[in-house]
Protein backbone atom coordinates (compact mmCIF):
# COMPACT_ATOMS: atom_id res chain seq x y z
CA UNK A 1 0.00 0.00 0.00
CA UNK A 2 1.19 3.59 0.30
CA UNK A 3 0.01 7.11 1.78
CA UNK A 4 0.68 10.51 1.57
CA UNK A 5 2.83 12.16 4.10
CA UNK A 6 0.79 14.20 4.47
CA UNK A 7 -1.69 11.86 5.72
CA UNK A 8 -5.11 10.63 3.67
CA UNK A 9 -6.69 7.22 2.71
CA UNK A 10 -3.94 4.59 1.87
CA UNK A 11 -4.40 2.93 -1.56
CA UNK A 12 -3.61 -0.60 -1.95
CA UNK A 13 -1.16 -1.73 -4.98
CA UNK A 14 -1.23 -5.32 -5.16
CA UNK A 15 -2.24 -8.39 -3.46
CA UNK A 16 0.63 -9.81 -1.14
CA UNK A 17 1.06 -12.97 1.17
CA UNK A 18 4.10 -11.81 3.49
CA UNK A 19 6.90 -8.89 2.70
CA UNK A 20 10.27 -9.90 3.05
CA UNK A 21 11.39 -6.13 2.41
CA UNK A 22 10.48 -3.26 -0.49
CA UNK A 23 12.06 -0.13 -2.61
CA UNK A 24 10.86 2.35 -3.98
CA UNK A 25 13.14 3.22 -7.34
CA UNK A 26 13.26 6.47 -9.12
CA UNK A 27 11.38 5.07 -12.17
CA UNK A 28 8.15 4.82 -9.72
CA UNK A 29 8.41 0.96 -9.52
CA UNK A 30 8.27 -0.67 -5.96
CA UNK A 31 9.97 -4.14 -6.11
CA UNK A 32 9.68 -6.45 -3.22
CA UNK A 33 9.84 -9.74 -2.20
CA UNK A 34 6.42 -11.04 -1.57
CA UNK A 35 7.02 -14.55 0.24
CA UNK A 36 9.34 -16.42 2.32
CA UNK A 37 10.89 -18.49 -0.35
CA UNK A 38 10.20 -16.40 -3.34
CA UNK A 39 12.71 -14.32 -5.80
CA UNK A 40 11.94 -10.41 -6.30
CA UNK A 41 8.48 -8.84 -7.99
CA UNK A 42 8.01 -5.20 -8.62
CA UNK A 43 4.39 -3.18 -9.02
CA UNK A 44 3.95 0.46 -10.52
CA UNK A 45 3.36 2.54 -7.72
CA UNK A 46 0.10 3.88 -9.22
CA UNK A 47 -0.80 -0.11 -8.63
CA UNK A 48 -1.05 -3.03 -10.97
CA UNK A 49 -0.28 -6.69 -11.60
CA UNK A 50 3.27 -7.27 -9.94
CA UNK A 51 5.69 -8.59 -12.43
CA UNK A 52 8.21 -11.22 -11.44
CA UNK A 53 11.60 -9.87 -11.59
CA UNK A 54 13.58 -13.05 -9.76
CA UNK A 55 13.50 -16.53 -9.02
CA UNK A 56 15.69 -18.12 -6.65
CA UNK A 57 17.79 -20.95 -8.55
CA UNK A 58 17.49 -24.10 -6.40
CA UNK A 59 20.51 -24.89 -8.37
CA UNK A 60 22.67 -22.82 -6.79
CA UNK A 61 21.50 -23.50 -3.35
CA UNK A 62 19.25 -20.57 -3.17
CA UNK A 63 16.15 -19.69 -0.67
CA UNK A 64 15.08 -16.70 -1.23
CA UNK A 65 15.47 -13.41 -2.82
CA UNK A 66 14.74 -10.38 -0.18
CA UNK A 67 15.85 -6.71 1.11
CA UNK A 68 15.80 -4.98 -2.07
CA UNK A 69 17.05 -1.69 -2.87
CA UNK A 70 16.89 -0.42 -6.15
CA UNK A 71 20.15 1.70 -6.79
CA UNK A 72 19.96 5.30 -8.65
CA UNK A 73 18.86 6.07 -12.52
CA UNK A 74 17.45 2.77 -12.59
CA UNK A 75 20.04 0.76 -13.54
CA UNK A 76 20.29 -2.09 -10.84
CA UNK A 77 18.91 -3.51 -7.71
CA UNK A 78 20.76 -5.22 -4.91
CA UNK A 79 18.94 -7.97 -2.80
CA UNK A 80 20.10 -10.13 -0.43
CA UNK A 81 20.29 -14.05 -1.40
CA UNK A 82 19.36 -16.49 1.45
CA UNK A 83 20.72 -20.31 1.28
CA UNK A 84 18.03 -21.57 3.51
CA UNK A 85 15.42 -20.48 6.36
CA UNK A 86 18.03 -19.95 8.91
CA UNK A 87 20.86 -18.42 6.94
CA UNK A 88 23.41 -16.02 9.07
CA UNK A 89 25.82 -15.93 6.45
CA UNK A 90 23.51 -15.03 2.91
CA UNK A 91 25.18 -13.11 0.53
CA UNK A 92 24.54 -9.48 -1.36
CA UNK A 93 23.72 -9.83 -4.97
CA UNK A 94 23.11 -7.13 -7.74
CA UNK A 95 20.56 -7.20 -10.48
CA UNK A 96 21.63 -5.46 -13.86
CA UNK A 97 18.19 -3.94 -15.27
CA UNK A 98 18.78 -3.64 -18.49
CA UNK A 99 19.95 -7.62 -19.36
CA UNK A 100 17.79 -9.23 -16.01
CA UNK A 101 21.06 -11.11 -14.71
CA UNK A 102 22.32 -10.98 -11.72
CA UNK A 103 25.61 -11.68 -9.86
CA UNK A 104 26.61 -11.72 -6.08
CA UNK A 105 28.84 -8.91 -4.63
CA UNK A 106 29.46 -9.83 -1.00
CA UNK A 107 29.35 -13.00 0.90
CA UNK A 108 28.63 -13.07 4.58
CA UNK A 109 26.53 -9.97 4.03
CA UNK A 110 23.01 -9.06 3.97
CA UNK A 111 20.54 -5.72 3.33
CA UNK A 112 22.68 -3.40 1.35
CA UNK A 113 21.81 -0.12 0.27
CA UNK A 114 23.73 2.50 -1.81
CA UNK A 115 25.33 5.46 -0.13
CA UNK A 116 25.78 8.84 -2.42
CA UNK A 117 29.22 8.92 -1.23
CA UNK A 118 30.03 5.62 -3.68
CA UNK A 119 29.83 3.14 -1.38
CA UNK A 120 27.35 -0.02 -0.13
CA UNK A 121 26.48 0.10 3.39
CA UNK A 122 25.69 -3.62 4.79
CA UNK A 123 25.27 -6.07 7.74
CA UNK A 124 27.06 -8.79 8.64
CA UNK A 125 25.88 -10.00 12.12
CA UNK A 126 24.70 -7.18 13.14
CA UNK A 127 27.76 -5.26 12.53
CA UNK A 128 27.65 -2.24 9.71
CA UNK A 129 30.03 -2.93 7.22
CA UNK A 130 30.89 -0.39 4.07
CA UNK A 131 33.13 -0.65 0.80
CA UNK A 132 33.22 0.87 -2.44
CA UNK A 133 31.27 0.44 -5.28
CA UNK A 134 30.97 1.78 -8.67
CA UNK A 135 27.01 1.97 -9.66
CA UNK A 136 27.87 2.34 -13.15
CA UNK A 137 30.19 -0.99 -13.54
CA UNK A 138 27.89 -2.67 -10.88
CA UNK A 139 30.83 -3.87 -8.94
CA UNK A 140 32.77 -3.20 -5.76
CA UNK A 141 36.17 -1.61 -5.66
CA UNK A 142 37.69 -2.45 -2.75
CA UNK A 143 37.35 -4.21 0.24
CA UNK A 144 34.72 -4.30 3.16
CA UNK A 145 35.80 -2.15 6.45
CA UNK A 146 33.48 -2.45 9.45
CA UNK A 147 32.30 1.21 10.78
CA UNK A 148 29.74 0.85 12.98
CA UNK A 149 28.74 -1.75 15.85
CA UNK A 150 26.05 -3.66 17.18
CA UNK A 151 23.07 -2.77 15.37
CA UNK A 152 20.25 -3.98 15.71
CA UNK A 153 19.12 -7.30 13.05
CA UNK A 154 16.68 -10.03 12.37
CA UNK A 155 18.59 -12.78 12.69
CA UNK A 156 18.53 -16.46 14.61
CA UNK A 157 15.26 -16.05 16.05
CA UNK A 158 14.75 -19.37 15.22
CA UNK A 159 11.84 -19.00 13.37
CA UNK A 160 11.77 -18.80 9.52
CA UNK A 161 9.04 -15.84 8.72
CA UNK A 162 10.89 -13.75 10.85
CA UNK A 163 14.65 -14.27 10.40
CA UNK A 164 14.72 -12.11 7.24
CA UNK A 165 18.45 -10.72 8.36
CA UNK A 166 16.99 -6.60 7.81
CA UNK A 167 19.03 -4.22 9.39
CA UNK A 168 17.35 -1.76 11.48
CA UNK A 169 19.34 1.41 10.19
CA UNK A 170 18.66 4.36 7.61
CA UNK A 171 20.92 6.68 5.51
CA UNK A 172 19.91 9.85 4.18
CA UNK A 173 20.65 11.58 0.99
CA UNK A 174 21.94 14.68 2.98
CA UNK A 175 24.73 12.36 5.08
CA UNK A 176 22.73 10.87 8.43
CA UNK A 177 22.59 8.07 9.68
CA UNK A 178 19.93 6.64 11.95
CA UNK A 179 20.35 3.26 13.70
CA UNK A 180 18.96 0.81 17.06
CA UNK A 181 21.20 -0.76 18.82
CA UNK A 182 21.24 -4.56 19.55
CA UNK A 183 23.14 -6.93 17.42
CA UNK A 184 21.62 -10.42 16.76
CA UNK A 185 19.41 -12.48 19.00
CA UNK A 186 22.35 -15.56 21.11
CA UNK A 187 21.75 -18.98 20.53
CA UNK A 188 19.03 -20.31 22.75
CA UNK A 189 20.36 -22.17 25.62
CA UNK A 190 17.61 -24.95 25.80
CA UNK A 191 17.62 -28.22 28.19
CA UNK A 192 16.79 -31.80 27.77
CA UNK A 193 14.09 -32.81 30.43
CA UNK A 194 11.60 -35.73 31.02
CA UNK A 195 8.02 -34.55 32.23
CA UNK A 196 5.86 -36.92 34.16
CA UNK A 197 1.91 -36.99 33.51
CA UNK A 198 1.65 -34.56 36.50
CA UNK A 199 4.05 -32.12 34.63
CA UNK A 200 6.68 -32.50 36.80
CA UNK A 201 10.38 -32.12 34.57
CA UNK A 202 13.44 -33.82 35.38
CA UNK A 203 16.35 -32.73 34.10
CA UNK A 204 18.29 -35.23 31.35
CA UNK A 205 21.83 -33.68 30.19
CA UNK A 206 23.86 -30.67 31.69
CA UNK A 207 24.61 -29.17 29.02
CA UNK A 208 22.58 -26.38 27.29
CA UNK A 209 22.10 -25.68 23.64
CA UNK A 210 19.90 -24.31 21.04
CA UNK A 211 18.26 -27.59 20.90
CA UNK A 212 14.65 -28.80 19.55
CA UNK A 213 12.74 -31.34 18.63
CA UNK A 214 14.24 -34.49 20.56
CA UNK A 215 13.30 -38.47 19.24
CA UNK A 216 14.36 -41.22 21.52
CA UNK A 217 15.64 -44.02 20.02
CA UNK A 218 13.94 -47.80 19.41
CA UNK A 219 15.03 -48.62 22.16
CA UNK A 220 14.54 -45.85 24.88
CA UNK A 221 18.56 -45.38 25.03
CA UNK A 222 19.91 -42.91 23.23
CA UNK A 223 18.16 -39.14 22.31
CA UNK A 224 18.76 -37.62 18.50
CA UNK A 225 17.84 -33.90 18.30
CA UNK A 226 18.36 -31.13 16.50
CA UNK A 227 20.17 -27.58 17.01
CA UNK A 228 18.76 -24.23 15.33
CA UNK A 229 21.34 -21.32 15.47
CA UNK A 230 24.46 -19.69 14.61
CA UNK A 231 24.83 -23.73 13.37
CA UNK A 232 22.06 -25.99 12.58
CA UNK A 233 22.91 -30.00 12.93
CA UNK A 234 21.64 -32.87 14.28
CA UNK A 235 23.44 -34.84 16.86
CA UNK A 236 22.97 -37.98 19.60
CA UNK A 237 22.93 -38.13 22.78
CA UNK A 238 24.15 -40.93 25.18
CA UNK A 239 22.52 -40.52 28.15
CA UNK A 240 24.33 -43.31 30.20
CA UNK A 241 27.94 -42.25 28.94
CA UNK A 242 26.73 -38.40 28.81
CA UNK A 243 28.48 -37.97 25.25
CA UNK A 244 26.99 -36.17 22.10
CA UNK A 245 28.12 -37.01 18.94
CA UNK A 246 27.01 -34.72 15.75
CA UNK A 247 25.50 -37.11 12.75
CA UNK A 248 25.46 -35.29 9.60
CA UNK A 249 28.64 -35.30 7.84
CA UNK A 250 28.34 -32.56 5.88
CA UNK A 251 25.95 -28.82 5.81
CA UNK A 252 23.07 -27.86 7.78
CA UNK A 253 20.31 -29.92 9.06
CA UNK A 254 17.16 -30.19 10.97
CA UNK A 255 13.94 -32.57 11.38
CA UNK A 256 15.77 -35.88 12.68
CA UNK A 257 13.44 -39.26 12.94
CA UNK A 258 14.80 -42.58 14.01
CA UNK A 259 14.47 -45.61 11.63
CA UNK A 260 12.35 -48.58 13.21
CA UNK A 261 15.37 -50.61 13.23
CA UNK A 262 17.05 -47.87 15.62
CA UNK A 263 20.40 -48.20 12.75
CA UNK A 264 20.10 -44.62 11.05
CA UNK A 265 18.73 -41.16 11.69
CA UNK A 266 15.99 -39.61 8.76
CA UNK A 267 16.80 -35.70 8.24
CA UNK A 268 16.57 -32.90 6.21
CA UNK A 269 19.92 -31.42 4.96
CA UNK A 270 19.48 -27.90 3.49
CA UNK A 271 22.66 -28.61 0.73
CA UNK A 272 20.53 -27.73 -2.55
CA UNK A 273 18.54 -24.44 -1.06
CA UNK A 274 15.09 -26.22 0.22
CA UNK A 275 15.46 -29.19 2.58
CA UNK A 276 14.94 -32.35 1.11
CA UNK A 277 15.11 -35.53 3.44
CA UNK A 278 18.20 -37.66 3.71
CA UNK A 279 19.23 -40.54 5.80
CA UNK A 280 22.59 -41.48 7.54
CA UNK A 281 23.90 -44.56 9.73
CA UNK A 282 24.09 -43.16 13.50
CA UNK A 283 27.86 -45.40 13.59
CA UNK A 284 28.72 -43.03 10.81
CA UNK A 285 29.58 -46.17 8.48
CA UNK A 286 28.65 -44.03 5.63
CA UNK A 287 28.11 -40.48 4.74
CA UNK A 288 24.38 -39.24 4.27
CA UNK A 289 21.97 -40.67 1.45
CA UNK A 290 19.48 -38.62 -0.12
CA UNK A 291 16.02 -39.83 -0.18
CA UNK A 292 13.79 -37.43 -2.13
CA UNK A 293 13.95 -34.54 -4.41
CA UNK A 294 11.43 -31.72 -3.88
CA UNK A 295 11.12 -28.14 -4.81
CA UNK A 296 9.39 -28.00 -1.52
CA UNK A 297 10.31 -27.96 1.91
CA UNK A 298 9.52 -31.44 3.97
CA UNK A 299 9.57 -32.56 7.56
CA UNK A 300 10.33 -36.63 8.44
CA UNK A 301 7.74 -37.33 10.90
CA UNK A 302 6.68 -41.11 11.32
CA UNK A 303 7.99 -44.38 10.41
CA UNK A 304 5.67 -47.56 9.89
CA UNK A 305 6.48 -50.10 12.00
CA UNK A 306 7.78 -52.84 8.93
CA UNK A 307 10.65 -49.40 8.31
CA UNK A 308 9.09 -49.13 4.63
CA UNK A 309 6.95 -46.11 5.02
CA UNK A 310 7.87 -42.55 5.93
CA UNK A 311 5.30 -39.98 6.43
CA UNK A 312 6.14 -36.38 6.12
CA UNK A 313 4.79 -33.32 5.50
CA UNK A 314 5.34 -31.13 2.88
CA UNK A 315 4.78 -27.77 2.07
CA UNK A 316 3.21 -26.18 -0.91
CA UNK A 317 2.73 -22.43 0.12
CA UNK A 318 0.64 -21.42 -3.32
CA UNK A 319 -1.75 -23.58 -3.30
CA UNK A 320 -2.14 -26.86 -0.59
CA UNK A 321 -0.41 -25.29 2.41
CA UNK A 322 1.51 -28.44 4.38
CA UNK A 323 -0.05 -31.80 3.16
CA UNK A 324 1.24 -35.43 4.34
CA UNK A 325 3.32 -37.58 1.62
CA UNK A 326 4.33 -41.15 2.44
CA UNK A 327 7.87 -42.25 1.00
CA UNK A 328 7.98 -46.18 -0.02
CA UNK A 329 11.85 -46.40 1.26
CA UNK A 330 12.54 -49.63 -0.73
CA UNK A 331 12.13 -47.65 -4.72
CA UNK A 332 11.89 -43.85 -3.12
CA UNK A 333 8.82 -43.58 -4.58
CA UNK A 334 6.78 -40.52 -3.23
CA UNK A 335 2.40 -40.86 -3.26
CA UNK A 336 0.37 -38.36 -1.60
CA UNK A 337 -1.82 -39.43 1.99
CA UNK A 338 -3.56 -35.89 2.17
CA UNK A 339 -2.98 -32.81 -0.04
CA UNK A 340 -6.46 -31.22 0.45
CA UNK A 341 -6.47 -26.79 0.48
CA UNK A 342 -6.47 -27.23 4.30
CA UNK A 343 -3.58 -27.60 7.20
CA UNK A 344 -2.43 -31.58 7.72
CA UNK A 345 0.39 -32.19 9.61
CA UNK A 346 1.72 -34.01 12.84
CA UNK A 347 1.43 -37.62 10.98
CA UNK A 348 2.14 -40.45 13.04
CA UNK A 349 1.73 -44.04 12.42
CA UNK A 350 -0.04 -46.17 15.89
CA UNK A 351 2.29 -49.34 16.96
CA UNK A 352 0.80 -52.26 14.35
CA UNK A 353 1.26 -49.44 11.28
CA UNK A 354 -2.88 -49.80 10.54
CA UNK A 355 -3.55 -46.47 11.94
CA UNK A 356 -1.93 -42.99 11.52
CA UNK A 357 -3.01 -39.93 13.19
CA UNK A 358 -2.66 -36.29 11.99
CA UNK A 359 -3.88 -33.02 12.52
CA UNK A 360 -6.04 -30.73 10.36
CA UNK A 361 -7.68 -28.09 10.53
CA UNK A 362 -10.64 -28.54 7.73
CA UNK A 363 -13.42 -27.77 10.71
CA UNK A 364 -11.83 -24.05 10.98
CA UNK A 365 -9.69 -25.28 13.92
CA UNK A 366 -6.48 -27.62 14.16
CA UNK A 367 -7.94 -30.71 15.55
CA UNK A 368 -6.91 -34.41 16.03
CA UNK A 369 -8.11 -37.20 13.49
CA UNK A 370 -7.41 -40.93 12.77
CA UNK A 371 -7.62 -42.44 9.37
CA UNK A 372 -6.56 -46.44 8.53
CA UNK A 373 -3.57 -47.39 6.49
CA UNK A 374 -2.65 -48.33 4.06
CA UNK A 375 -6.46 -48.35 2.77
CA UNK A 376 -8.58 -45.40 2.75
CA UNK A 377 -11.75 -45.43 4.99
CA UNK A 378 -13.26 -43.16 7.51
CA UNK A 379 -11.96 -41.23 9.69
CA UNK A 380 -12.26 -40.64 13.46
CA UNK A 381 -12.37 -36.79 15.03
CA UNK A 382 -9.46 -37.50 18.53
CA UNK A 383 -9.54 -33.97 19.78
CA UNK A 384 -13.07 -32.05 20.97
CA UNK A 385 -10.86 -28.59 21.91
CA UNK A 386 -8.64 -27.71 19.12
CA UNK A 387 3.07 -40.14 20.34
CA UNK A 388 0.83 -42.20 21.13
CA UNK A 389 1.44 -45.96 22.86
CA UNK A 390 -0.34 -49.09 21.98
CA UNK A 391 -3.81 -47.98 24.35
CA UNK A 392 -3.23 -44.37 24.61
CA UNK A 393 -2.63 -41.41 22.19
CA UNK A 394 -1.19 -38.15 23.30
CA UNK A 395 -1.38 -34.93 21.45
CA UNK A 396 -0.68 -30.88 22.68
CA UNK A 397 -2.41 -28.17 22.89
CA UNK A 398 -0.37 -25.16 22.75
CA UNK A 399 0.85 -25.47 26.35
CA UNK A 400 -1.18 -28.59 27.52
CA UNK A 401 -0.88 -32.27 27.06
CA UNK A 402 -3.96 -34.37 26.74
CA UNK A 403 -4.48 -37.97 26.18
CA UNK A 404 -6.99 -40.58 25.11
CA UNK A 405 -7.75 -44.00 25.08
CA UNK A 406 -7.85 -46.07 21.76
CA UNK A 407 -8.89 -49.88 20.92
CA UNK A 408 -8.68 -50.89 17.44
CA UNK A 409 -10.26 -53.83 16.27
CA UNK A 410 -12.69 -53.93 12.94
CA UNK A 411 -13.11 -50.69 13.79
CA UNK A 412 -11.59 -47.86 16.07
CA UNK A 413 -12.86 -46.93 19.16
CA UNK A 414 -11.71 -43.89 21.17
CA UNK A 415 -12.54 -42.26 24.50
CA UNK A 416 -13.11 -38.61 25.60
CA UNK A 417 -10.11 -36.70 25.87
CA UNK A 418 -8.23 -35.94 29.41
CA UNK A 419 -5.91 -33.64 30.14
CA UNK A 420 -2.81 -34.29 31.74
CA UNK A 421 -1.34 -31.12 32.80
CA UNK A 422 -0.94 -27.21 31.32
CA UNK A 423 2.90 -26.21 31.51
CA UNK A 424 4.28 -23.29 30.07
CA UNK A 425 8.12 -23.30 28.55
CA UNK A 426 8.20 -26.29 26.67
CA UNK A 427 8.95 -25.81 22.50
CA UNK A 428 6.69 -26.80 20.36
CA UNK A 429 6.81 -27.55 16.72
CA UNK A 430 4.99 -26.69 13.32
CA UNK A 431 4.34 -28.94 11.01
CA UNK A 432 5.60 -32.32 12.93
CA UNK A 433 5.76 -32.71 16.60
CA UNK A 434 9.47 -31.56 18.62
CA UNK A 435 8.80 -33.87 21.27
CA UNK A 436 8.74 -37.41 22.12
CA UNK A 437 7.28 -40.28 24.57
CA UNK A 438 8.97 -42.91 26.73
CA UNK A 439 8.64 -46.69 25.51
CA UNK A 440 6.34 -47.28 28.42
CA UNK A 441 4.01 -44.09 27.87
CA UNK A 442 4.69 -43.12 31.45
CA UNK A 443 6.72 -39.67 30.58
CA UNK A 444 7.84 -37.36 27.77
CA UNK A 445 10.82 -36.07 26.36
CA UNK A 446 10.14 -32.34 26.27
CA UNK A 447 12.75 -29.25 25.86
CA UNK A 448 12.63 -26.62 28.22
CA UNK A 449 12.76 -23.38 26.48
CA UNK A 450 15.18 -21.19 28.13
CA UNK A 451 15.27 -17.56 28.79
CA UNK A 452 16.40 -15.23 25.72
CA UNK A 453 14.69 -11.98 26.39
CA UNK A 454 15.78 -9.64 24.12
CA UNK A 455 16.59 -6.37 25.02
CA UNK A 456 13.43 -3.94 24.55
CA UNK A 457 14.49 -1.40 21.69
CA UNK A 458 13.55 1.95 23.27
CA UNK A 459 16.18 4.83 21.29
CA UNK A 460 17.22 5.44 18.39
CA UNK A 461 20.43 7.12 17.62
CA UNK A 462 21.13 9.83 14.87
CA UNK A 463 24.57 10.48 13.22
CA UNK A 464 24.80 13.67 11.53
CA UNK A 465 27.42 14.52 8.56
CA UNK A 466 28.11 10.85 8.99
CA UNK A 467 29.33 11.26 5.20
CA UNK A 468 32.28 12.42 6.63
CA UNK A 469 33.19 9.79 8.89
CA UNK A 470 32.51 7.02 6.32
CA UNK A 471 34.78 8.42 3.66
CA UNK A 472 37.80 9.13 6.41
CA UNK A 473 37.45 5.14 7.56
CA UNK A 474 36.81 3.68 3.79
CA UNK A 475 38.72 6.04 1.56
CA UNK A 476 37.54 5.66 -2.31
CA UNK A 477 40.33 5.57 -4.77
CA UNK A 478 40.46 7.89 -7.46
Amino acid sequence: MKVSVEGGVPLALCNTDALFGASWGTDNQIVFAPQTMSGLSRVSADGGKPETLTTADRSKEEYAHRLPHCLPFGKGILFTIMRHAWDVQSCVAVMDLATRKWQVLLEHAADARYVATGHLAFLRQGTLMAVPFDPDRLQVTGQPVPVVANIAQTLNSVDSHWDTAAGQFGISSSGSLVYASGGILPDMENSLVWVNHEGKAELIASFKAPLFSPRLSPDGRLIAYETVGMESHVWVYDPNRATTTRVNSEGRATRVVWTPDGRRVVFVSWKTGVPNMYWQPVDGASSMERLTQSGYSQHPASWSPDGETLAFVEYHPEDTNYDIWLLNVRDRRVTPFLNSRYFEGYPAFSPNGRWIAYVSDESGRREVYVQPFPGRGGKWLVSNNGGRNGKQLFYRWEEQVWVVDVRTGPGFFVSKPRLLFEQPGYSDGNPIRAWDISPDGRRFLMVKLGDRKPQPLTEMILVQNWFEELKRLVPISK
